[in-house]
């Protein structure tokens, strides 16, 4: 059980419905071609484009760290995205997670997401990222072998021209994640704008 004196907390960049709609006929092509038992799928509401995750922060803190974020924020552009090809952390002869890249060609994101590192350095236990690669998590692989890692990569090669869809985000959100029996649920905290109108709702 998570202590009720904290938040399970990320900061991230919600993905809008259709473009959900291409990365789940993805899902459905991998899940065609692999065994069940070979990969964790992440669900419909998990395909999110994460900026930072924070673990457990404590309920106090939650709005100064909001505060912190939104300053943080402040004067960066809305961003234009575009969801395209499929990748593989650490590499595909060894896949542990299965991703959807994001990227856009005035690459304002990884600067939002030095941005958001930064601010939430205080807020946090967990290590800073490294190289960042924007990506939505499409599944983690559980056990896999070797003539399986070659299906994967041929549906990769098949998938490295497609484009799953393109938008305009114009807020990052501080989410609440709640780990229940059924699953992990998820509330915004905050809404916090990019552009010119910069400010936070808070939702609680």
């Amino acid at each position: 059980m998570q202590n009720a004196e904290t938040y399970r907390l990320f900061v991230a960049i919600s993905v809008p419905e259709g473009v959900k709609d291409e990365m789940e006929r993805a899902q459905t092509e991998f899940r065609r071609a692999l065994p069940e038992q070979c990969v964790r799928w992440a669900k419909r509401e998990q395909l999110h484009l994460t900026l930072k995750f924070l673990g457990d922060v404590p309920v106090n803190r939650a709005e100064p760290l909001v505060q912190a974020v939104r300053e943080a924020c402040r004067g960066l552009p809305v961003l234009h995205l575009r969801a395209e090809r499929i990748g593989f952390f650490p590499n595909e002869k060894s896949p542990r997670v299965i991703w959807v890249g994001v990227q856009d060609d005035e690459d304002v994101l990884p600067k939002l997401q030095e941005a958001v590192e930064s601010a939430v350095r205080d807020f946090t236990a967990e290590q800073a990222e490294g190289r960042f690669v924007g990506h939505v998590t499409l599944g983690r692989v559980k056990m896999i072998k070797r003539p399986q890692t070659h299906v994967l990569s041929r549906l990769a090669l098949d998938m490295a021209e497609k484009v799953f869809g393109d938008w305009t985000a114009d807020k990052v959100e501080i989410i609440r994640s709640e780990l229940l029996p059924g699953g992990a649920q998820y509330t915004t905290l905050a809404d916090i704008a990019l552009g010119s109108n910069n400010s936070v709702e808070n939702r609680g």
